[in-house]
């Protein structure tokens, strides 16, 4: 289309035009963003590059084909920069449009206020040869055409480089996606020859993007940030010194890694990354020396750096629903964290130094494959909360009785077929999990655990056919699941559980308690179970029979004792405490201080060997029973140190008793 300028006003209109078509200008922070984005996706493209120049091919792949394959992977990964440092470029192009129009403006200001001064002296000529106007409007109307000209242009020109100050930098070329349309402008620009800005700057960041707030609100709009305002927002974030950074689900789903520029944000508190689909986290994060709560769920995070290590102030992390492998050990310097959750990764394995986390108050590694936990988790000294569900654990390691500040304990979906006799050590634990394993049996050292309010031991797949008899020491328990088990009859300790509120016994053969009773609740199945205890104690009555030689020797009373030898012996309670075994000559103890008890005989007889057969036999039916498993002992054994080793046993206990004369108890054993 052809036209004609006619006048200065009208060119000067049409500069004006054309300078006003042009976008907002980009400001400070998104060109630092646009050239840091440039130069990380570059080093991206290199890794990616040469990770697929090492791969390596099986003889039976044709080399034609391999090198087909390669090349195929390469142009993907050059498409996909591409793709990446697209918007980076075009905001860098409109930043040299900006500046060669700038450096227009210039030389158009500097061309009229020539014109203007040649004008002047023409007009004084012209006023000397020339009649004087008709009317004092002709002449009014003259001078502002020429006045608005040239104010126009000066005022655009104040109006863009107002408050501005050179900045002096050495002089490179425009760097463009496409110079086709642009000339080379004499103008300054950075260095690195990434991006440029002219002589002059603005002092002020030009982002009117709505994406683009401060950290705790960039997003709330809905729209998505890619991957240059995701980089421009670091910038800003840097500058304005925030605290609190929420990106969950806020980056576009393009977006695979994290400027490394992230690392600059060293006032950061908080940052939440959640629900993106971030694979990489850079190393720079280890920068963020302030930062308390690191959210990263939901992600593809396949490695951390070792840099986490560096997040000293770190209390919260959450790496939930990851596809993460192997726990970095720099991990182990995080001594202030409090909180871990590793839950939904591919973790084979936990480090030990994961014992170092000191602070640590609850863990979560369930949905994992864990086959088993390091012995260092008993070092976790502040540990409250422990979850290792749907995993495939065999067993649980003994240290774990060495945190005795755990409260909840949650295995369920595994393998377990025992747990750890140091269960009694839990002296906090509230809650117990164990539902959907394998268990054969429930240790009697889990009834001294005695705060325990919360117990599931439901579902162990048809192997658990009893309960420990002690469990009525569990006078805290309220709720306890023994659902889909073999249980049929239960003890006669249930009745003291007095504060039971919940019980779950669906699909066991029970006949102790019937099943009406079952049906009323919980309350109802402990009072029949005391209405039951009592009523059999009132009905029995102790028949005397001719005892044999070795019921005289084993279960004879203490005060009966024959310092001669021959045929009398006493009973004696051994005390032991796990670990350290010592033989009490009482016949009672203290509820308080009992924790283990086996039996010793006292009696000369026992170098007769036809009576210490008889003794050996009695011993192996009562283990067959699986009523002692201590084994029977004369006392001058156990006087010796070196033989006191025998007691340290990991086995169940025989339950507990005042008086080890009494009748019942011993009828109990056989």
């Amino acid at each position: 289309m052809e036209s004609c300028v006619q006048s200065i006003d009208e060119a000067v209109e049409e500069i004006m035009r054309i300078h006003k078509s042009l976008p907002e200008r980009p400001g400070i922070e998104e060109i630092e963003a646009a050239k840091t984005l440039i130069r990380n996706v570059e080093k991206e493209d290199q890794a990616r590059v040469e990770s697929i120049a090492r791969q390596t091919k099986s003889p039976d792949v044709p080399e034609e084909l391999f090198m087909v394959l390669q090349e195929m992977q390469k142009n993907l990964v050059y498409f996909q920069s591409k793709e990446q440092k697209r918007e980076a470029l075009k905001l860098l192009d409109l930043e040299n449009v900006h500046a060669l129009f700038d450096e227009y403006i210039q030389r158009a200001s500097q061309c009229l206020a020539s014109s203007s001064a040649s004008n002047t002296n023409s007009n004084s000529a012209v006023k000397k040869s020339k009649p004087p106007p008709t009317s004092t409007s002709e002449s009014t109307a003259a001078a502002s055409a020429t006045a608005s000209t040239y104010n126009n242009i000066k005022s655009s020109t104040n109006l863009l480089y107002a408050e501005k100050e050179p900045v002096s930098v050495k002089t490179s070329e425009l760097f463009t996606r496409d110079d086709s349309y642009v000339k080379k402008a004499k103008s300054s620009f950075y260095s690195d020859g990434i991006g440029v800005v002219g002589t002059v700057v603005s002092s002020t960041p030009q982002i009117h993007d709505s994406t683009l707030k401060s950290g705790a609100v960039a997003g709330q709009d809905g729209e998505k940030l890619s991957l240059i305002k995701l980089a421009s927002l670091i910038e800003v974030s840097s500058k304005k010194g925030t605290r609190d950074l929420n990106l969950q689900n806020k980056l576009m789903d393009n977006i695979e890694w994290l400027p490394d520029s992230i690392g600059k944000l060293s006032s950061l508190v908080s940052l939440d990354l959640s629900e993106n689909r971030i694979v990489a986290v850079p190393s720079t994060i280890g920068g963020l020396s302030s930062l308390k709560k690191l959210d990263l769920h939901a992600n593809r995070i396949i490695e951390l750096p070792d840099s986490i290590g560096d997040l000293l102030s770190l209390v919260y992390l959450d790496l939930r629903g990851n596809q993460i492998s192997a726990l970095p050990v720099a991990l182990s310097r995080l001594v202030r964290l409090e909180e871990l959750d590793l839950g939904s990764n591919n973790l084979s394995s936990l480090p030990d130094s994961i014992g170092s986390l000191i602070s640590l108050k609850k863990l979560i590694v369930e949905t994992n494959d864990l086959e088993e936990l390091p012995h260092t988790i008993g070092q976790c000294s502040s540990l409250r909360e422990l979850r290792v569900d749907y995993n495939r654990l065999k067993a649980l390691p003994e240290a774990v009785g060495k945190i005795h500040t755990l409260e909840v304990l949650s295995v369920r979906y595994n393998n377990i077929k025992q747990l750890p006799t140091t269960m009694s050590s839990l002296s906090s634990l509230r809650e117990l999990d164990v539902s959907f394993n394998e268990l054969e049996s429930v240790p009697e050292s889990l009834c001294f655990a005695t705060t325990l309010v919360k117990m599931n031991i439901g579902n162990n797949f048809a192997d658990l056919r009893a309960l420990p008899r002690s469990i009525g020491n569990l006078e805290m328990l309220e709720e306890l699941d023994i659902s889909n088990n073999q249980i049929r009859v239960l003890p006669d300790s249930f009745r003291m559980l007095s504060r039971l509120r919940v019980l779950r016994v669906q699909e066991n053969p029970l006949e102790v308690p019937p099943r009406n009773i079952v049906e009323m609740g919980a309350q109802a199945v402990v009072q029949y179970m005391a209405d039951l205890v009592e009523k059999r104690d009132a009905k029995t009555q102790p028949v005397k029979q001719k005892k044999s030689w070795v019921e005289m020797c084993f279960f004879s009373r203490s005060n009966k004792r024959k310092r001669n030898g021959g045929g009398s012996a006493e009973v004696q309670v051994v005390v032991v405490d796990g670990i350290k075994a010592r033989c009490s000559r009482r016949s009672r103890a203290r509820r308080s201080v009992v924790k283990k008890v086996a039996v010793a005989v006292d009696c000369g007889c026992m170098r007769s060997r036809s009576r210490r057969t008889e003794l050996e036999e009695l011993q192996l039916q009562l283990q067959l029973k699986k009523k002692v498993v201590y084994g029977i002992f004369s006392s001058s054994s156990l006087s010796d140190a070196n033989n006191k080793r025998i007691l340290n046993f990991n086995h169940d206990t025989l339950g507990y008793t005042d008086n080890f004369d009494d009748g019942k108890w011993q009828q109990g054993l056989l």
